[in-house]
This record gives C-alpha cells, sequence and structure tokens, in this order.
C-alpha cells in the first residue's frame, strides 16, 4: 500500500473518529423529575440564612416566620415588573423576585409560542426565584430580622421598571427599621439594596444576605458533557461549574444544615444557576468580601445559592445599608461583555466556552460579527467557513501539491516495490529517498485534516452552546440553526400532504433532510477528484463514506452541517484548481462513469 492511500485511509479514520467521539460522549438528554411540592427547610437562627422556605400556607411545607395569612407566593400582594425586555411581578411575601418572564425569546420557534418564564413562585410547578434578608446575630431573635415570610409594606414606587426603582418597607418588633430598595436597568441586572435603621435601645448585630433557589432541577435540562447546567460561582478569578447531577454528591457540611461547597471570596465574585440560555445569578458589590454557599437539600429536594455578607453592628440610632446586583435573564454575549466591562468580574465566562476556550471565543467573535455585517447566521456561517479556509490555505496548498507530487512519482514506487519485494526495510529507504530527492512531504496531507479537528469541536460547541444561535433563522424552512434540519425524504422535503417524523427520534436519523443530502453529495463529489483506489476494500471504504456522514450528522445543528458543506464545498474548489495549476486536470465525471461502471461489474459477478 502506498503512501498516498495510507494518508487517506488516516484522514478517513480521522473524520470517522470526531464523528463516534461525539455520539458516545454525548448521550440523548436525560430529563430530571421535578417535584413541584418540595417542601422547604425551616431557618434556624445562625450567621448564615437556612434553605429558602415557602409561606405558612404552602402545602407541605414549613414556615420560618408566620406571615399571618393563607396566603401564597402565587396569590400574595404583588409589585408589577415592567420594562422592555422584561414582565413580571415581586411578592410582598418575603419580598422575593419570583415571577419574571423574558419578552425577547419564546419557547419555540412557533408565532403562537409562549414567551420563555425564567422565575416562578412557590405553588407553580418549578418554583424558582431570589430572595433576600437578614440572618440574626448575637441579641436577635428570628422574628427580629425579615425572611422569607415576611409580609413586606410597598413604600415607595408602583412599578418596577427602568429609572422606577421600588422600595419596600418592614418594621420589626424590636424597633429594628428595614427597607429593600429594588432597580432594574435596561437589560437584565437588578440592583437590591437592604438597609437597617437601628431604632431600639441595644445594639443590633445581623448579616445581609441573597438568595437564588430552585425547586428540583430544571425538567428540561439537558445533562450533555458539552455543555454545563448547575451552579456557577466565581471565586476571586477562579470558575467553578457544579452540575445539578453533581449536587447530591457534596459534602454534608453542619454549619449548614444540607450538603453545600462553600467559597471564601475576598474581593471580586458571584455564584447562581445557569441553565443552556438562561441564568440568575447573585453578584455583591465589586470589591467587596462575601460568603458564597451552593447548597442541596436532598430530602426536600432543594436546590440553593447564597452570597453572605459580613455581619454588621448597628447601635441604637445608627443605619447601614449593603447593595447586591441580581442578574436574571438570557446570557446575551453583548449584554454579558457590557455587564464585565462595568465591573463584573470574568462575567462572559459565565457562558460555556469549554476546553477549547481559545477557539471558541473567537470563532464566536467572528461568527457574531458576520451576522450583525450579513444580517444572517446561516450566510454568516459561510462567511466563517470561507475565512478559516483562507487562513488555512497555505497548509492545505502544500498538501495538494505534495499529493500531486506522489501522484507523478507513482510509476517509481512501483518499480521501488519491485526491486525490494518483500524486503519491507529497503523499500522504506528507497521511498524516504525518494521523497526527499523530490522534496515531497507525505504527511502533509493529514495536517489540515488535524487542524479540521478542534474547529469542528469548537464550531460545534460555539453553535450548541451560544445563545445567538438559539432560534436563528438561514432561509425557508430553516428558522433554527440550532436544531437538526427539520426537512425530511419521508414526506419530500414537504412537498407530500404529511409531516416529517420529529427531528429528535430515529425515523429521522433515516428519512434525512436537505442538508444532510447535501453534505453526502459534497463529500462525494470531492472524492471524485481522484479515480478510486485500485484496492477493493479502499474503494468500498471510500465509496461508503459519505453516505454514512450524510446518515450520522443528520441529526446535528443544521448550523454545523451548513459549515460542513461549505467546507466540502471549498475544498473541492481549492483542491481542483491546485491540481490544475500543477499540470493534473482532474476527470471528475469520468471518475464518476467509472465507478458506476465498477459497481454495475461487482453486481454482475455477486449474480455469478
Amino acid at each position: 500500500m502506498d503512501d498516498q492511500n495510507k494518508n487517506l485511509i488516516l484522514a478517513t479514520a480521522l473524520s470517522f473518529i470526531v464523528i463516534l467521539v461525539w455520539f458516545v460522549l454525548f448521550p440523548p438528554p436525560e430529563t430530571t423529575a421535578v417535584d413541584p411540592n418540595a417542601p422547604a427547610v425551616t431557618e434556624a437562627e445562625s450567621d448564615t440564612p437556612a434553605l429558602a422556605t415557602a409561606p405558612q400556607s404552602a402545602p407541605g411545607t414549613t414556615a420560618a416566620t408566620d406571615v399571618g395569612g393563607p396566603a401564597t407566593a402565587s396569590d400574595a400582594p404583588r409589585v408589577d415588573i415592567d420594562t422592555a425586555r422584561l414582565e413580571g411581578s415581586i411578592s410582598l411575601t418575603g419580598g422575593r423576585i419570583d415571577d419574571l418572564k423574558l419578552r425577547d425569546y419564546r419557547v419555540s420557534i412557533a408565532e403562537d409560542s409562549e414567551i420563555v418564564h425564567l422565575l416562578e413562585p412557590v405553588g407553580s410547578p418549578a418554583p424558582y426565584y431570589a430572595l433576600y434578608g437578614w440572618a440574626p446575630g448575637a441579641g436577635l431573635a428570628l422574628e427580629d430580622v425579615p425572611g422569607a415570610n415576611t409580609a413586606w409594606t410597598l413604600e415607595s414606587g408602583e412599578t418596577l421598571g427602568v429609572d422606577s426603582p421600588v422600595t419596600l418597607r418592614w418594621d420589626s418588633p424590636s424597633g429594628l427599621i428595614f427597607r429593600r430598595t429594588i432597580g432594574i436597568d435596561e437589560n437584565y441586572m437588578f440592583s437590591v439594596t437592604q438597609s437597617v435603621e437601628n431604632g431600639g435601645d441595644g445594639t443590633a448585630s445581623l448579616a445581609p444576605y441573597g438568595i437564588v433557589a430552585r425547586h428540583g432541577a430544571p425538567a428540561d435540562a439537558k445533562n450533555f458533557f458539552i455543555l454545563h447546567e448547575g451552579v456557577i460561582a466565581m471565586a476571586d478569578g477562579e470558575l467553578t461549574e457544579t452540575g445539578y447531577d453533581d449536587l447530591p454528591d457534596l459534602p454534608v457540611v453542619p454549619s449548614e444544615g444540607a450538603r453545600a461547597e462553600v467559597f471564601q471570596i475576598t474581593e471580586n465574585g458571584w455564584i447562581g444557576f445557569t441553565d443552556h440560555y438562561w441564568m440568575t445569578t447573585l453578584i455583591p458589590s465589586p470589591g467587596s468580601a462575601f460568603k458564597a454557599v451552593a447548597k442541596y437539600d436532598e430530602s426536600r429536594d432543594i436546590l440553593q445559592t447564597e452570597a453572605v455578607m459580613p455581619t454588621l453592628s448597628l447601635a441604637p440610632g445608627q443605619s447601614q445599608e449593603v447593595t447586591t446586583q441580581l442578574f436574571a435573564g438570557a446570557k446575551e454575549w453583548a449584554t454579558i461583555r457590557e455587564y464585565q466591562d462595568q465591573g463584573v468580574d470574568r462575567f462572559i465566562d459565565s457562558i460555556d466556552w469549554g476546553w477549547f476556550f481559545f477557539l471558541t471565543k473567537p470563532i464566536f467573535w467572528l461568527l457574531h460579527n458576520f451576522n450583525l455585517l450579513i444580517g444572517n447566521m446561516g450566510v454568516a456561517i459561510i462567511a466563517l467557513t470561507l475565512l478559516i479556509k483562507a487562513i488555512l490555505f497555505p497548509l492545505a496548498y502544500k498538501s495538494y501539491v505534495s499529493m500531486a507530487k506522489m501522484k507523478e512519482l507513482q510509476p517509481e514506487m512501483e518499480k521501488l516495490k519491485e526491486r525490494a519485494g518483500d524486503d519491507r526495510q529497503q523499500l522504506q529507504q528507497g521511498m524516504m529517498e525518494l521523497y526527499k530527492k523530490n522534496k515531497v512531504n507525505p504527511a502533509s496531507g493529514c495536517l489540515p485534516i488535524l487542524l479540521q479537528i478542534p474547529i469542528f469541536f469548537s464550531l460545534y460547541k460555539v453553535i450548541f452552546v451560544t445563545l445567538e444561535l438559539r432560534h436563528a433563522p438561514f432561509f425557508g424552512p430553516f428558522q433554527d440553526l440550532s436544531a437538526p434540519d427539520p426537512t425530511s425524504i419521508f414526506n419530500f422535503f414537504g412537498l407530500l400532504p404529511w409531516g416529517a417524523p420529529d427531528p429528535q427520534s430515529i425515523i429521522a436519523l433515516i428519512f434525512i433532510g436537505i442538508l444532510p443530502l447535501l453534505l453526502g453529495i459534497s463529500m462525494w463529489m470531492q472524492q471524485k477528484l481522484n479515480p478510486a483506489p485500485t484496492d477493493p476494500t479502499q474503494a468500498m471504504i471510500f465509496a461508503w463514506m459519505p453516505w454514512v456522514f450524510m446518515f450520522m450528522l443528520g441529526s446535528f445543528a443544521s448550523g454545523l452541517v451548513v459549515y460542513w458543506i461549505a467546507n466540502n464545498t471549498i475544498t473541492f474548489t481549492q483542491q481542483y484548481l491546485i491540481m490544475r495549476s500543477q499540470g493534473y486536470k482532474p476527470d471528475v465525471f469520468g471518475n464518476i462513469r467509472s465507478s458506476f461502471k465498477k459497481d454495475k461489474t461487482a453486481g454482475e459477478s455477486d449474480k455469478k
């Protein structure tokens, strides 16, 4: 077997490995059962807040304080949230931010689809909310500080909006006056200023805290290796990610009353929950020390992140305040980068860039800017492919030139084989001298393939993870480049009067769409630049490879298939022109006819 065929087989093997590794590492998503009636843990007096509690009358819960009525979090008095990008409300029971919808995003691409509901109150199918309060120190009882079920009153403001903050107030039995001023910017950042005034006779010690809690892991969590969903924390420049399925394995911390992971932050940090496209994160003021905690109560299936500020000591008549930010919204790259520029340390890393971050970040930046310039994400992917191929062109040129020279050396290599006979050492020495004399590198054909592998992984990561690809349209039926091709041979690509199979079903893997079909054809055409290998086994492998890839990639994100089609088309053009420049004219149609003749001959032989 000559070195050219060895390189072709190696390239084939590497390409198969790329796809097979994907299917091994990224199994189908598993759903997580959520108990909507999961009870909460009772608060206890300590220097840190307990797991967030539900109101007294919520089913199966234990109240931390008596709110004096039967109201639940869903029907308690509320203050509306109304901005161009958000709508929802704040419950005056506990002062919870527990009802939030994202106006710019819908659950699906259907026109009548509901907008995304990020935060939901206790009593809903999947409670998820932000809660603030004060942990009592020495000399204070639990009823002296506001907690999960405190009945706040609206002191100022009517509806929370941009430049329209609201202030809540609660007076404790011991004479402490608590206020909570909540503001919101034009995107997704809340500011929560907690203040306390000591109107009593003695010194008061207490610690402000913020909590983001959810009852059960989200039912739509992907559980993919390629994507982190769960707790995300930044502690003085060090990023920590704990998946939802890893929370039950956290160590038991007696002082926290649950399984927990504790981070002592001295200067900059944040902590919260991140999902595929959305995030809710507590962000204390930059430069301030605090304790960040990730908790899980397995008996009640409550997940919680919290930021606990240092204990404050107030003399009679003294007042103090602490401001914390809360990000609750979509993980838009430009928006998150803007918050990072405003002082949120490494906030851009809340997007899961993965191990190849040195490739995924610039690839996304290019894709994002191409999309801004062109106005179509599918065309932006093609433009990115052109740029990548242009960058790799010097290597590709050397590779194709080397392959063309090796074709010229075929007669001499055959002579070497005849002279060497069964002496493989003599054959290898003779071939090395032949390569050196003619300045040919037999391994140069593999280098572009090797470089394509991390680029392929990185682009897949970008398309799968980033919000900007979600529901991004191309043209015609391709209205979501982050989803598989919605067309199908099953209904002849929409021409027949019945629907296509569900893109996630096994049937869809067989009845593929237009894009996978174009992918197979583009790979097949690329093969026809060269005659089929003379070895029957090699010829069979190469004959089946485009169609195997076509079916294997049929369930991948259509944006990735668009990239692969564009890559194959550009590679075909480059290789054709370079081969022509080296004096070799590829006979594409002749190779196609030859392959059909061989198939026909093989079929007739099989019949005999």
